[in-house]
């Protein structure tokens, strides 16, 4: 007997998933639980096991595709039977990627299609985050994109169909706030090469960084900060740390005097509701940690981080990041950050101008600590010194705000003292 398996609901707000990569192919035998696909979503990448035992008989979406939640996956012969192998797109690189449907006829049965007649006005638009943020990049307002989703939700597909004019009126957004389209560019074979599909995490990372710097209006500023007093201070408590278990770094001390710098520059720790025209000034802190992960950049959000101390701090940053070595973090684990933190540790380098994590309006990062000349009370010294810079958006941020910000955080730090003054 033939079992179709609808992609399930793996996530409030999650409407749709990328197939990273499949575990099994058509004509393999399953048993129940054990895992037969890798999905991305807007928050998480998560890998699905199969619901029951039997055979794979037909998967009706290929590695790179999109599978909207409830749509069939695949299907399952439990008793045995003739699989069914999709032809594949392109070249035919693997049996088992489903082709595109090129027109009405050729849709899959589990797709709802509908006549392309934009809504009512006023009417409220169901769409993913991702769907979202491409409408905007592509300058489509969405409620005059005719919805082919369940339910009425208008789909990532609805969108691209919009914004060349097929099927849907399109609305074009103030040009400041479209990026500009372009043809794909295709790049000619030149010799000995290695083509990777472009898909997945690093397609995710491109998509969130084309999206910032596209959307954001990106000002950074940079200042030396002298750490002599702090790297004394962390060198006191490493023992009583380690008798915690606890490795201490410098980034808790550094989220510290961030928090302390949020809250009185509250401009820095807001975003940009473009759909209500508000600017949300958040009143709590969670701190986004960017650092590089297996499989590519991954940004872990400390929640919480003004209710935390040093300890704690350092104990929650250690977690997080063997979270994502493990590839076990979650979605809470890395949504949610209103202000972010990047870092290279030792690589750090002289400077950088870190991309904002959007839709926050600010980003800071921590350069390479090491011992360099300094002139003090007119006598040159050795001092442990760092460059932190920072990137923020202009549309929120003037250059004053961010600096002085910068300076309040370059305060506390030169000036342990004066930052456990500033904890509550």
């Amino acid at each position: 007997m033939a079992f179709e398996f609808h992609l399930p609901d793996i996530g409030e707000g999650v409407v749709e998933g990328e197939i990273v990569s499949w575990k099994v192919k058509v004509g393999d035998v399953v048993t129940l639980d054990q895992p037969i696909v890798e999905i991305m979503t807007d928050k998480a990448t998560v890998e699905i096991p199969s619901p029951r035992a039997g055979t794979i008989a037909k998967i009706n979406y290929g590695e790179g595709q999109v599978c909207p939640v409830g749509q069939v996956l695949l299907v399952i012969d439990d008793v045995g039977g003739t699989p069914w192998v999709a032809k594949p797109p392109g070249n035919g690189n693997g049996a088992h990627h489903a082709p595109a449907p090129a027109a009405k006829a050729n849709v899959p049965a589990a797709i709802h299609v509908v006549d392309a007649t934009p809504r009512a006005p006023g009417a409220r638009v169901l769409a993913a985050p991702a769907t979202r943020r491409l409408a905007r990049q592509l300058g489509v307002e969405l409620g005059g994109v005719a919805a082919t989703g369940r339910h009425g939700r208008v789909t990532t597909d609805d969108v691209k169909r919009a914004a060349t004019g097929a099927g849907a009126m399109v609305h074009v957004q103030a040009p400041h706030l479209a990026r500009p389209q372009h043809a794909p560019i295709a790049i000619a074979h030149g010799g000995d090469e290695e083509r990777i599909p472009f898909r997945g995490m690093r397609k995710r990372i491109a998509e969130n960084m084309a999206r910032s710097v596209s959307t954001a209006a990106h000002f950074t500023y940079v200042e030396e900060v002298d750490l002599t007093e702090l790297v004394a201070v962390r060198e006191r408590a490493k023992d009583r740390a380690k008798d915690r278990g606890v490795k201490l770094t410098y980034l808790p001390f550094i989220i510290k005097a961030v928090v302390a710098g949020l809250k009185k520059w509250p401009q820095l720790n807001a975003s940009l509701d473009e759909s209500t025209q508000e600017i949300v000034r958040k009143k709590y802190y969670n701190i986004g940690i960017a650092a590089q992960g297996p499989q590519g950049l991954a940004v872990t959000v400390v929640h919480g981080a003004e209710h935390r101390s040093i300890f704690d701090l350092a104990r929650e940053i250690e977690r997080l990041g063997e979270a994502v070595k493990a590839g076990t973090a979650t979605r809470d684990e890395m949504t949610g950050s209103t202000f972010t933190i990047t870092s290279l540790g030792k690589l750090g380098g002289v400077l950088a101008t870190p991309i904002i994590n959007f839709p926050e309006v600010g980003i800071i990062g921590v350069h390479k600590l090491e011992q360099k000349p300094a002139v003090r009370d007119g006598q040159i010294v050795i001092r442990w010194l760092m460059n932190l810079s920072i990137s923020l958006d202009h549309r929120l941020v003037d250059g004053w705000d961010g600096a002085m910000f910068l300076q309040d955080v370059k305060t506390l730090l030169e000036d342990p003292t004066t930052m456990f003054m500033e904890m509550i």
